[in-house]
């Protein structure tokens, strides 16, 4: 994990500031000739990756995993009927994201209920006005130099890190 943080994550990072930087210039020098699309483009695939693993990391922690208690825990029983249910149904979005992205558990404010989710290349798929609160990275940069391409045996293994206290904190926050 510390290349994927080091490397993969500083990468969206210099992404979405170059694509700002390439907005401010033209906000300077004027919008003719400029690919405000592309640019559009480039800061949302790098500013979303920056988003979701700025979410991937504390979301996981050492000794974590088990079951979550509390309020994110009575909504995931109300929303999926039981946590084993629950854990099923994400486990196998984040395992049949097509190509790389993302298992997400969201709230979902309209409904108020949770929901999974998958995001392809960070951005895609994605329910408007939804907040994440737990997300799997499922990019092969993420498990390739531990589980090759064996993305199932990473997601089983990733919920034995999942830092349950961080999703119900997220929860509290978007329930207030």
């Amino acid at each position: 994990m510390t290349l994927h943080h080091d490397k993969h994550h500083l990468a969206y990072v210099n992404g979405a500031n170059a694509a700002l930087d390439k907005l401010e210039k033209a906000r300077q020098t004027g919008f003719a000739g400029i690919d405000v699309r592309g640019i559009s483009r480039d800061l949302a695939f790098n500013a979303s990756g920056h988003t979701m693993h700025s979410l991937f990391w504390p979301n996981m922690k050492q000794g974590g995993g088990g079951t979550p208690g509390g309020r994110i825990a009575d909504q995931i029983n109300k929303d999926f009927g039981k946590f084993d249910s629950f854990k099923e149904q994400f486990g196998n979005t984040a395992k049949q994201v097509e190509g790389s992205g993302w298992g997400i558990l969201a709230y979902e404010p309209a409904s108020d209920q949770l929901i999974t989710l998958q995001a392809e290349k960070h951005m895609d798929l994605a329910v408007q006005g939804m907040t994440p609160l737990l997300a799997v990275d499922v990019w092969e940069h993420a498990y390739y130099l531990d589980y090759v391409n064996d993305r199932a045996k990473y997601v089983d293994a990733w919920w034995n890190v999942v830092n349950w206290d961080d999703v119900a904190a997220r929860f509290g926050k978007v329930r207030k």
